[in-house]
């Protein structure tokens, strides 16, 4: 057994955040951080920094992004004081710790000390803490509709850059006794991608749609979920308000006044409204069942709301018509 006194790594203050993150911001840290210390976006003498800073930042991730390994860490206890020499825990008594020199390659000798060979193998690939397989990570961006597309159900294709393992390396980030360059330690590489998915009828805003195992890549292991929230494209003629739609109705003078039946459009087609008379504009007229699909079954309802629609152009009949009701009425 090999027993030596390593410096703490602080895993926390590495990504940024309180040992009480959860679970979202760690993953959330790790990202922002991933992208800005990218060796790629560090070219000359800026890289050598950059690969440590990654390779730093990959260890603290592999390590608070796992539930036991992040138990096991949190053991410390009052060893948790950063640049503090750290021995193993008396429960880690009879383990034998691998250098990286015996195959690990880009890993701390804190972490060896903490955890042993657990993720990429020993020189005989085959070592007793190899780590089982990490579900990949759920992914979450907006699809958008127009309300027609939301109601009736629709195809729709759309493309995507999404991170995949990266080839070079089958995701893990290291070849041979260094980072991979081609991914720069961080396992993965955009990708584009083009999608189709049925949108089912009835689907609302902020509705969710899941695609299984479209998500983010994991090496050696399953695919998360690709979650798809709905967003609709605002509409020239309809506004939403619940379950039910809003909409304008144009009618002329004489019609409000009369009465008439009047062309209206719906999600389901034109239809005929009855416009009874004395109408004032700001009136307005219900159609049931002509809104939105309801949660609990059943439909919203669409209500019309009259506007007086003047011609632009009179004709002179009509000027002298109006004029006579002007005298028959006057303000």
């Amino acid at each position: 057994m090999i027993r030596m006194g390593v410096k703490f790594q602080d895993y926390y203050e590495i990504l940024g955040v309180k040992r009480e993150a959860t679970e979202k911001e760690i993953k959330s840290a790790y990202r922002k951080l991933a992208r800005k210390w990218h060796p790629d976006l560090h070219p000359g003498e800026k890289k050598a920094e950059a690969e440590e800073k990654i390779k730093k930042i990959n260890e603290a991730y592999e390590v608070l992004s796992d539930q036991e390994k992040r138990k096991k860490y949190d053991r410390l206890g009052a060893n948790w004081q950063s640049g503090q020499d750290f021995s193993p825990p008396p429960d880690m008594d009879g383990v034998h710790y691998y250098s990286p020199a015996e195959g690990m390659g880009g890993f701390s000798n804190f972490f060896e000390m903490l955890f042993g060979g657990m993720q990429h193998g020993f020189g005989d690939k085959q070592g007793p803490f190899r780590a089982a397989p990490r579900r990949g990570a759920d992914v979450e961006t907006e699809l958008v509709l127009t309300l027609e597309e939301a109601y009736q159900g629709a195809e729709k294709t759309f493309r995507l850059d999404m991170q995949a393992a990266c080839q070079q390396c089958g995701g893990s980030g290291i070849r041979g006794q260094s980072f991979c360059s081609a991914c720069g330690g961080t396992g993965q590489h955009s990708t584009p991608r083009t999608l189709t998915v049925k949108v089912p009828p009835g689907t609302r805003e902020g509705s969710k749609i899941r695609l299984r195992n479209q998500g983010g890549a994991a090496p050696g292991g399953q695919a998360g979920d690709l979650y798809l929230k709905i967003r609709l494209s605002p509409h020239a003629y309809f506004t939403v308000k619940g379950d039910d739609l809003e909409a304008e109705l144009s009618v002329a003078p004489w019609q409000a006044a009369l009465g008439a039946k009047v062309p209206a459009r719906t999600l389901d087609g034109s239809v005929a409204v009855t416009v009874p008379p004395h109408s004032t504009a700001g009136k307005k007229l219900r159609l049931r069942g002509k809104g939105l699909s309801q949660k609990e079954g059943g439909l919203g309802d669409l209500y019309l709301k009259i506007v007086i629609d003047l011609p632009g152009q009179l004709l002179p009949e009509e000027i002298e018509l109006y004029r006579q009701l002007s005298q028959i009425r006057p303000s």
